[in-house]
């Protein structure tokens, strides 16, 4: 029998009621919290698959530049110019130019000067993005758009 300065125990019905309602209680909080933060995004915008190439004059026929920030190479040509995406096809390596084309340096697959597929394990040649102009007269290539190989865009 507890004296008169201790408490006395808490029944277990009661202690497992009490138990429960903290829990919802906390429950309930922290779903408040959860719904406070739905208002602002969580994810970040991607950034656009176009791009600016420059100016048409900056790519006179017979020059080949590399883009390295969108790991593009523009080719130019007596038929007009191009983009090619230097991503291997295989895994999404870069590939390296190479006197005649290019190189995945990761698994070994061969690309011909034209981006065509020579040896694999790359399923496919490398992709050829479309071209389009600007409004105010600049190229752009679109990475979220393929052409047909050799496909070039007249100037």
């Amino acid at each position: 029998m507890p004296g008169r300065l201790e408490s006395e125990p808490i029944p277990r019905r009661d202690f497992l009621n009490l138990a429960g309602l903290w829990t919802a209680g906390a429950a309930v909080f922290g779903s408040m919290l959860g719904m406070l933060r739905l208002p602002n995004p969580r994810v970040l915008p991607e950034a656009s698959s176009r791009f600016s190439i420059g100016q048409p004059r900056e790519y006179p026929a017979g020059t080949r530049r590399v883009i390295p920030a969108r790991n593009v190479e523009i080719i130019a040509t007596d038929r007009g110019l191009a983009a090619v995406s230097l991503v291997c096809t295989h895994l999404g390596c870069i590939v390296a130019q190479t006197p005649d084309g290019y190189d995945c340096p990761c698994h070994g697959s061969r690309f011909g000067p034209d981006g065509a597929l020579r040896q694999g394990p790359a399923p496919r040649g490398l992709r050829w993005l479309e071209l389009s102009r600007r409004p105010d007269g600049a190229l752009q290539a679109d990475a979220g758009r393929e052409v047909a190989p050799n496909t070039f865009y007249k100037v």
